[in-house]
Order: C-alpha cells, then structure tokens, then sequence
C-alpha cells in the first residue's frame, strides 16, 4: 500500500450576491485559465477557514462575513503519494471593496444561470452547481500521472 508523503490543503469561495457571484477571469500565464471563483493554498498552521476568509480578501478585496461549508475535492496521486484537497465554501455576506488591480485576474460579478456562457475549465463546471444545492458534496479522484487517465472517480451528494 502506498504511503502518501505529502497532504496539500487549498479552499475555494463561491462569493454570491443577488443572484451572482464573484469570480475572477484569469489568465492563461497564471495557470487555471478562464473564471473561476477565489480560494487558494491554506498556510500553515492557519485553519482551513481562516485560510478561505484570508485568500478571498488577498484576491478580491472582501472579507466574507458569513461562510458554509459545502463539500470537499479530493485528488490523490499514487504514483508520487500527492493527496490534495479542496474545502469548498459559500460566502452570502461580506464588506469591503473589490480591488483595483486584483493579483489573479480581473473580478467580475457572472450570473449564476449564465456559467455556461463563460471560459471555465471543465472541472470549475463540474464542481459549480454543487455550491448552489442543499447539503455538501463530495468528489474524489485517483489520477495516474504517468497513463494520464482517471484510476477512480467518486461523485456524491450528502
């Protein structure tokens, strides 16, 4: 059985507002191309939410003032021992205001019916819906970096 040899923890924001929310066009030099929502690595030793509070208002601006928990993305390597995972969260209230010059791209307030219309990668697509239904979610992958291919997938609804 392989030993994972390293655990990397990120956080992702879904930032909502009157039927909108906040996400960030970046761009292509910075990887992840097209929108996506706030979030990044937590530090150690912050907790996982203080992590997702600090990197909202590094990359936007705001501080969130009022956060659910809404489900976890899991993705392990066993070819490396990688495992990392990203705590999802739904912000509805915050202060504050958004940056001039935002370090990750530029910040646009999307409609939420209109994800479909916008650049985003296909597993921000995926994972987008889930932040807007009741309960958590949870979704976990094996990935082979040397076949390139999916070893295991699991989707579920809590």
């Amino acid at each position: 059985m392989n030993k994972f040899i390293e655990h990397i923890l990120y956080t992702m924001v879904m930032v909502e507002a009157e039927g909108k929310v906040l996400l960030i066009n970046r761009p292509d030099h910075l990887g992840f191309p097209g929108y996506i929502a706030p979030g990044g690595k937590v530090d150690f030793p912050e907790s996982i939410v203080e992590g997702a509070i600090r990197e909202v208002k590094e990359e936007t601006g705001l501080i969130i003032k009022k956060i659910e928990y809404k489900g976890l993305d899991e993705f392990c390597e066993p070819n490396t021992g990688l495992r990392y995972m990203v705590f999802n969260y739904l912000a509805t209230e915050f202060e504050g205001e958004l940056l001039d010059d935002p370090p990750e791209g530029e910040l646009e307030w999307v409609d939420i019916g209109k994800i479909d219309e916008i650049p985003v990668q296909d597993w921000f697509r995926r994972r987008f819906p889930l932040f807007f239904r009741q309960g958590t979610f949870e979704l976990s992958f094996i990935w082979d970096s040397q076949t390139k291919k999916t070893i295991k997938e699991v989707i579920k609804e809590y």
